[in-house]
């Protein structure tokens, strides 16, 4: 049998799903809530902790509780820019290039890429954000010889609709992702502080062809971002 608080977990977070209550808005207060379910305060507790554990809800102290602000969402389906997850939630997209550099692939670039030794790959770090808010520190490495000819910032500033212009058919992803903390360095780019938990992921695109063309190492800020699955 389900706990009752998981239940109960489910039912708010469902209303807020369907926009009963919008982000920012204030809940009921716990009893009114407790009442509502015909369950304890202390059982309400626990269903509400949940929610603020997941960043669904928020508690201000002498205020209340709260519908958090969503995160930005990405899809674990398919492969999909930046920029158009980003957009297609209504927000703003834009980011900070940090370094733009010809580099000899490393063992793991040669693994994830298909490369062979002396190979090179263009290495680049970016900030990327949504409204101006700081949401990942991204390290891609891309063949050289895939994007010679390209302007830098054809790579640089929207690269997946460049390739798309130039007749390549993106097709699959695969993703690892795992938890992690913040170095100082990549803290101050995000504007957390050092050990703020991060969700890293490393992917490898790949053209409908099967070759391989990006490989990343993206750390997202846990509290502003999330993933989800969706199975078809």
């Amino acid at each position: 049998m389900t706990p009752a608080y998981i239940s109960i977990h489910n039912a708010i977070k469902k209303e807020i799903d369907q926009e009963r209550w919008k982000i920012g808005q204030r809940l009921p207060s716990e009893r009114d809530l407790a009442d509502t379910f015909g369950v304890s305060r202390m059982t309400l507790r626990q269903a509400v902790t949940l929610l603020v554990d997941e960043g669904i809800l928020e508690r201000r102290a002498g205020s209340g509780t709260y519908v958090a602000s969503h995160r930005v969402q990405e899809k674990m389906r398919g492969t999909t820019s930046f920029t158009d997850i980003v957009r297609s939630q209504g927000k703003t997209p834009s980011s900070r290039l940090i370094s733009y550099q010809r580099k000899l692939a490393s063992e793991a670039e040669m693994q994830k890429l298909g490369l062979k030794k002396f190979d090179y790959v263009i290495r680049m770090e970016r900030v990327r954000y949504a409204d101006n808010v700081p949401l990942v520190f991204e390290v891609a490495a891309i063949p050289e010889k895939l994007i010679k000819g390209f302007q830098r910032t054809d790579i640089t500033e929207h690269f997946f609709k460049t390739l798309t212009e130039n007749g390549f058919e993106i097709g699959k992803s695969q993703q690892t992702i795992y938890a992690k903390t913040a170095s100082e360095r990549v803290a101050n780019f995000l504007s957390v502080s050092r050990g703020h938990a991060l969700l890293a992921l490393t992917q490898v695109s790949y053209f409908t062809d099967g070759r391989p063309f990006e490989y990343v190492h993206s750390q997202y800020v846990g509290d502003r971002f999330e993933f989800y699955l969706e199975n078809s």
